[in-house]
């Protein structure tokens, strides 16, 4: 008999559970049957693996030296099986570009480029709040890639065999509706808004820290913050219900001015990662670019941030 992975998952469920009884519960096995088969492995493997006493079962020396190659050998054939089936399932998918992304106009514009160097490509999307879910579907090979964010230098999702490539890096505006006292040209002082509420869009990363921390520099505390959609963030902005936090590149919207922040306290990173074994390098190069082209054009499609660009010191 040769040796199969199945008989070391024995052995392990041997091992764990300490009597034969237990295991063969745990495997839905009859002990008899069990019994059988464990022999047969010791046959196989030249000696005994485990010591039956009153007390249940104890590796022998033999026994342990298996389970330790086991600890090895088990977990890289999972992986082995998880990897391939990303490969497959991207492998199926060639003639499909998967994107994911949070929310926000860079997601469309880079849709929309790709539509024009993949004439042949279906381009679908999914988006989250959550850049960790986005970095678990790249993961499991269900997306491509992923348009995510970190707020300044924060590190970005972490996931084993994940790239994560630098699009572009935002400076966060203000928006205030248009009859707002600070609706006007130029930056504001954080300090300016010391007696406003507050509303941005959700996410789980440190964003909501960073606010409150470069608050507390300016010296105040902010007052209520709303975590709502886009949608209900414009309409508490334009209702002059609260101030919106937002991406320099938020669209031109009516009602609503955007502003940037004196000293630029706030940044947002913008991220594309992908899974280094399912993802050609070619393919990965292209999207990449892509993406910093449709940041580019949303950047310049913004009004404020445009404004704002040109009067930065050239570097």
């Amino acid at each position: 008999m040769e040796l199969e992975l199945r008989h070391l998952r024995t052995i392990r469920a041997i091992a764990d559970a300490g009597s034969l009884t237990r295991a063969a519960t745990d495997l839905g096995l009859a002990q008899p049957a069990l019994s059988a088969q464990l022999k047969r492995i010791e046959r196989a493997l030249g000696g005994e693996l485990f010591e039956r006493g009153r007390h249940g079962v104890r590796a022998t020396a033999l026994g342990e030296l298996v389970l330790e190659r086991s600890r090895i050998v088990l977990p890289a054939v999972t992986e082995l099986q998880q990897e391939a089936a990303r490969f497959a399932r991207t492998s199926r998918a060639t003639a499909c570009l998967r994107l994911g992304g949070t929310h926000g106009p860079l997601l469309g514009a880079v849709v929309d480029r790709l539509a024009d160097v993949t004439p042949d490509a279906r381009v679908t999307t999914c988006t989250s709040w959550s850049e960790r879910e986005l970095a678990g579907l790249l993961t499991e090979g269900r997306l491509d890639f992923a348009l995510a964010g970190t707020c300044g230098s924060a590190p970005p999702p972490g996931a084993e065999g994940l790239v994560w490539q630098e699009v572009a890096v935002d400076p966060v505006f203000v928006m205030v509706p248009e009859g707002h006292a600070l609706a006007r040209p130029g930056e504001v002082e954080l300090t300016e808004l010391a007696g406003e509420e507050w509303a941005c869009v959700p996410g789980d990363g440190c964003f909501g820290d960073c606010f409150t921390a470069a608050c507390a520099r300016a010296g105040f505390t902010p007052h209520r913050m709303y975590e709502t959609d886009t949608s209900s963030l414009v309409h508490l902005v334009q209702v002059g219900r609260a101030v919106g936090l937002c991406r320099a590149t938020f669209p031109n919207t009516p009602g609503i001015i955007t502003r940037p922040l004196t000293g630029t306290p706030l940044t947002w990173r913008h991220l594309l990662g992908w899974h280094r074994v399912t993802q050609r390098a070619q393919t990965a190069a292209t999207v990449l670019a892509q993406a910093r082209l449709a940041h580019e054009g949303v950047a310049a499609r913004s009004d404020s941030y445009a404004e704002w660009r040109a009067a930065q010191p050239v570097p």
